[in-house]
């Protein structure tokens, strides 16, 4: 588990320095006896457990994994082959793209064989990852600001939930149990626009970094978490939720994104958004580059 260290204060920004590989691992695949992968350039198969070159995958090629007694096999030509180890890593070249689930994703994939099926991690810069988690998660045509707000909540709840599902190989998945991800294919210009704009932002509460929950709507007034989950968390308090003429959908805690949504409509900005939402916040920002 990664430790954050809160170190001074500046114009009411708190900054954060926290440890190195400032990366997230989002579960995309999980106990599949195949599944599909490519790479938009040149892309290499690694024996993680050697960290030697297995095999050279071509530009746009599809290709099948299978899970093969304790290993894993990959198809070429028609034919499977061996590849020797339980345990890989798929990457392209610099700055490219790989895929699966029909979707391009940063990054790079790990590919695990356990108990005889195939998990499938995209480990992926914390930033890239937020950059397809909020059009994922909110209408990439609505409000600027609004987006701002969705994308400082995420990047909150991504890192207060690092080793959230550490049992399977990864952090998060990449559905709305977690955090909806669409990966590289869910981007677009506005939206990782809002996220470069709030690069490294994240609400915190007493000194501790919050998972900032939210949902669709609240159909007119948001739960408090001690509501919903008996757990009395002090920055989750009931409030109007701005969205009543849209049906609860969701929890209800936190953030309502048609709220936030027609907050910034009456021109609210990110940040009031966010502590209109979550009571007794302040921002802070991450250094993910101190301990390098």
């Amino acid at each position: 588990m990664r430790k954050f260290l809160v170190l001074t204060v500046a114009l009411g920004i708190q900054f954060i320095f926290v440890m190195p590989c400032f990366a997230i691992k989002i579960g995309l695949v999980n106990g599949a006896s195949r599944v599909g992968v490519g790479t938009s350039t040149q892309g290499q198969i690694i024996n993680a457990n050697t960290n030697k070159l297995i095999y050279t995958l071509s530009a746009m090629k599809a290709y099948e994994l299978r899970a093969y007694h304790d290993s894993i096999a990959i198809r070429i030509s028609g034919d499977y082959y061996n590849l020797k180890t339980n345990y890989a890593v798929i990457k392209p070249a610099q700055n490219a793209f790989i895929s699966t689930k029909g979707k391009w994703y940063r990054g790079f994939f790990i590919v695990y064989n356990r108990n005889g099926a195939l998990t499938v991690i995209n480990h992926v810069d914390i930033e890239d990852y937020i950059k397809g988690v909020v059009p994922s998660e909110m209408p990439s045509g609505w409000c600027y600001e609004a987006h701002k707000a969705q994308a400082i909540a995420a990047r909150s709840y991504a890192l207060a939930n690092i080793g959230k599902r550490a049992s399977c190989g990864y952090d998060l998945k990449d559905t709305p149990e977690d955090q909806a991800y669409g990966g590289a294919s869910a981007e677009s210009a506005r939206t990782n626009k809002a996220v470069e704009d709030t690069k490294n932002i994240v609400l915190i509460y007493d000194l501790k970094i919050i998972p900032a929950y939210y949902s669709a709507s609240a159909g007119g007034q948001t739960s408090s978490s001690a509501d919903v989950w008996i757990k009395n968390l002090p920055y989750l308090k009931s409030v109007p939720s701005f969205d009543n003429n849209i049906k609860k959908n969701g929890h209800g805690v936190g953030m309502s994104q048609h709220g936030a949504n027609n907050l910034a409509k009456n021109g609210y900005n990110s940040y009031q958004i966010l502590q209109y939402f979550y009571k007794g916040v302040q921002f802070a920002r991450i250094n993910p580059d101190y301990y390098k």
